[in-house]
């Protein structure tokens, strides 16, 4: 599938730098410098992210021409995901673009990682809401322990504990925090997502705590942190297993004191948010104390949500496979096609060590390249080497290769295989995901 973004911004280096940033990484990536020209744009495709400027007219710094941007690209019949961009973000006017249907705010000037994780996640989550919804219906399957979770779902949502949702990567993690959060006392206000393992842990406490004009070198404006922007609503504190030891201690404080002091401040700030956080660690790696603290998963762990792997849970594959190969055909408007019995049949059998998110994949790919009055086999490309073998190939590319080479080869193999979960991939590559997002820009991946 090719991804569409959308770099909205008046200052068009600004543009052009995250646009070179990106393009890496993604299909296709336009600037647009003047907002006047949004609408005849819009008309010819709605993109699948918007990087959005709050502030277009010199001397403007209220957001005001930016919000009314934002309400024209929700109100689009399949909205893009919104990413607020602003060097002047205040709490309210972050606050208000969340409220209005933005998904993430970015200020600039920006961390390229925090900025790259926050697509991702964006991405992400059009996609969940397109195909799915955002409430529990959108976790789908009638198996007995997909039923048992949401029936745990719906005891807990309604109180005010903090959930720490546990399963491995494209199980629906985040679906489940939407889901809680979709019934709970909370959903009139806002769930922000936080990648925590993409955070710097140089700009940890800038970005969950906000800071105050001139505290650092960067500090041009004050910022608005996750827990203030969430303020009323829920903070999904995603991958939290993969936070430093001592970032765990200062959102231990917050959590404890109930308050965050932004850098530079004087005084702490009350927060006001329900704290839902996941990982996809084994549990038991959870209470080793050099990787996690216990007295921060005290904190976290009130209520344990444990969503299933897809193998153990294969009475819902054909449910799966009906609904996506269904949204694959009418977006890219190709004919309704049913399943070979003998393809059914390795679909059930196969393990799907990507779960939900492999199958999504799978079907996409076999609505792009299926030929044939049924889907067969082939179509969905179920035959992924092991990791191991991947990069066994890429060492032993050419006898001539360049070191260069075969990095390349091994990380691309690498992420291939996890579907482009930076945190796993950098973990079998045995590197710091900064590491891999600086490997990732080296070779233009």
């Amino acid at each position: 599938m090719s991804t569409y973004i959308l770099i909205l911004d008046d200052d068009a280096d600004v543009a052009t730098a995250a646009q070179l940033l990106l393009r890496r990484r993604y299909g296709q990536v336009g600037t647009l410098n003047d907002p006047a020209g949004l609408s005849a744009l819009l008309a010819r495709g709605v993109p699948d992210v918007v990087l959005l400027d709050l502030n277009f007219t010199p001397g403007r710094i209220n957001g005001a021409e930016g919000l009314a941007l934002l309400d024209l690209l929700r109100a689009q019949a399949r909205p893009p995901a919104v990413i607020a961009m602003t060097a002047y973000a205040d709490v309210p006017l972050a606050v208000e673009a969340l409220k209005r249907g933005a998904g993430d705010f970015i200020t600039k000037p920006w961390d390229n990682a925090r900025l790259v994780a926050a697509v991702d996640q964006a991405l992400a989550r059009r996609g969940a809401e397109r195909g799915v919804g955002a409430d529990s219906s959108a976790l789908m399957g009638e198996s007995q322990a997909m039923r048992e979770l949401k029936a745990l779902i719906a005891s807990v949502a309604p109180t005010e504990a903090n959930v720490m949702v546990l399963g491995e990567n494209g199980v629906g993690k985040e679906l489940v925090a939407r889901a809680i959060h979709a019934s709970s006392r909370r959903a009139a206000g806002t769930l922000l997502a936080v990648d925590m393992g993409a955070l710097p842990e140089s700009t940890f406490e800038s970005e969950l705590f906000g800071h105050r004009k001139g505290s650092f070198t960067d500090a041009k404006a004050d910022r608005a942190g996750r827990f203030q922007a969430a303020r009323g609503g829920s903070l999904f504190l995603d991958e939290i297993g993969n936070m430093p030891l001592a970032a765990q201690a200062k959102l231990l404080t917050a959590l404890e004191r109930r308050e965050v002091t932004p850098i530079g401040a004087d005084k702490p700030e009350a927060i006001d948010v329900r704290i839902i956080s996941a990982t996809n660690l084994e549990e038991a790696s959870l209470f080793d104390p050099s990787v996690f603290r216990a007295d921060l998963l005290f904190r976290l762990n009130t209520i344990v949500l444990r969503v299933p792997p897809l193998r153990e849970r294969r009475e819902d594959v054909p449910v799966l496979l009906r609904h996506y190969l269904q949204m694959y055909e009418a977006q890219y408007q190709r004919p309704a096609r049913g399943i070979a019995p003998s393809a059914l049949d390795a679909l059930l059998l196969h393990d799907w060590p990507g779960n939900v998110r492999a199958l999504r994949h799978a079907c996409e790919r076999a609505v792009i390249l299926g030929q044939g009055a049924e889907y067969v086999v082939a179509d969905f490309g179920l035959a992924a080497a092991p990791v191991a073998t991947h990069i066994a190939v890429a060492r032993t590319v050419t006898g001539d290769a360049t070191l260069d080479a075969i990095e390349r080869a091994a990380i691309a193999s690498t992420l291939a295989q996890f579907n482009g979960n930076i945190s796993h991939a950098a973990k079998t590559l045995g590197i710091s995901r900064a590491a891999l997002y600086r490997k990732l820009g080296k070779h233009g991946i």
